[in-house]
């Protein structure tokens, strides 16, 4: 499979790939001092990117696990997404979901970001749509079991 190249601008900090199959580029906060976010409270977060992203693709930012997992803390708009024509920093909005304060450093794995494919959807106004079998049940509507 051929590899797509997002180019970085001057970025103190490179998205990094933890594993050899990782499918997520760790990426890291860019900052003068640190941040403390309260319990409940939401920050935007620079990473210090600034990308072009090929046609046809979008970043994903994502959570990390480990962050969500050991301090209750991820990404609001998850996932959040970058335009292929978006040329400004990419900043990585976390909310604190703690009872404590959460502290981000310079240097902190934040999030991570996946290259996704994109597929834009011509659409039509019609009349109706076509029969399906689960119709417009949802919210649970297929059970639990």
């Amino acid at each position: 499979m051929e590899t797509k190249t997002v180019l970085i601008k001057n970025s103190k900090y490179i998205p990094e790939y933890k594993s050899q199959l990782a499918s997520g580029a760790d990426v890291k906060a860019v900052l003068a001092q640190p941040i403390i976010i309260k319990p409940g409270q939401t920050c935007a977060i620079s990473t210090g990117l600034f990308v072009e992203i090929p046609v046809g693709f979008e970043i994903q930012v994502r959570p990390r696990s480990g962050l969500a997992l050991n301090n209750s803390v991820t990404v609001l708009n998850t996932p959040g997404t970058v335009d292929a024509d978006y040329r400004g920093e990419i900043k990585v909005i976390l909310i604190n979901h703690s009872q404590q304060d959460f502290t981000v450093n310079d240097g902190d794995r934040i999030a991570q970001v996946v290259l996704c494919p994109v597929y834009q959807i011509k659409f039509s106004i019609v009349d109706q749509l076509g029969e399906s079998q689960r119709s417009a049940d949802g919210f649970g509507s297929t059970g639990m079991k």
